[in-house]
């Protein structure tokens, strides 16, 4: 099953205002796109989603696979789109058989877990062989907001992780290649020294008529940033993939 182009992807990003609140969410979907496999599974490819009840992005990555998505908030349910199943469940406890997936996905999942150890063994489980498991993280050394002449304007990093159900800030490689037992084939990441702001902007307390200047007036400098960012540009978040 063949991934959709990049553009097609980015323009479903499902954060408002793509370009300026939701810039950092299509640097996170390129991010994905560009460690993700070019095909998966073949044409009956079936690809299950932890935690993606909101956002869907397996769907939109892989638009002509099979999609299961499971989150523990069964309110999600209604988010989903109809073109995908949904199953209530634990990542640590998964309802489904060894090597039922061509593909799991955790797209910021597993620094909501605290036990992120088992839930990374049960999404190796249900993978396939040579199928892949595809993550997004914050790196271990993320903080909020990335430039302190924000933080007047800002909420306090623990209150915006507590909103966000975080128990961990995040995860460096080598933690990563710890809990998935091998290094990663391929990483790319996101949100550069640069985007950060427009990231900062995004989740401060100012209002949006007042964010709407702000984000005009960085425009120049902001769209350089996001044009130049490689996958090893030194980056806040970072997209992995492993191969089962």
């Amino acid at each position: 099953m063949k991934k959709a182009s990049l553009s097609a992807f980015l323009a479903r990003n499902p954060f408002p205002n793509g370009w300026t609140d939701g810039l950092f969410y299509r640097e996170k979907m390129r991010a994905i796109h560009r460690i993700a496999p070019a095909d998966i599974g073949g044409r009956d490819a079936r690809i299950l989603e932890i935690g993606g009840g909101r956002s869907g992005l397996a769907r939109l990555l892989y638009p002509g696979a099979e999609v299961v998505t499971l989150d523990l908030d069964f309110a999600l349910r209604d988010s989903v789109s109809a073109a995908a199943a949904f199953v209530c469940g634990d990542a640590r406890r998964l309802p489904f058989a060894d090597c039922a997936f061509d593909a799991v996905t955790l797209f910021d999942v597993l620094e909501h877990i605290q036990d992120d150890g088992i839930a990374a063994r049960e999404a190796l489980r249900v993978t396939r062989p040579n199928g892949v498991v595809l993550v997004s993280t914050p790196n271990a050394d993320w903080h909020y907001p990335f430039y302190r002449f924000m933080t007047p304007v800002c909420p306090p990093e623990a209150e915006l992780m507590a909103s966000w159900g975080h128990v961990r800030r995040g995860y460096d490689t080598a933690e990563l290649a710890a809990l998935f037992g091998a290094s990663p084939e391929r990483s790319a990441t996101f949100i550069n020294a640069v985007t950060s702001f427009y990231h900062d902007l995004a989740f401060s307390r100012l209002p949006r008529r007042v964010r709407k200047p702000l984000y005009a007036v960085a425009a120049p400098v902001v769209s350089i940033g996001y044009l130049a960012h490689r996958p090893r540009t030194a980056g806040s978040e970072t997209a992995f993939a492993w191969r089962r």
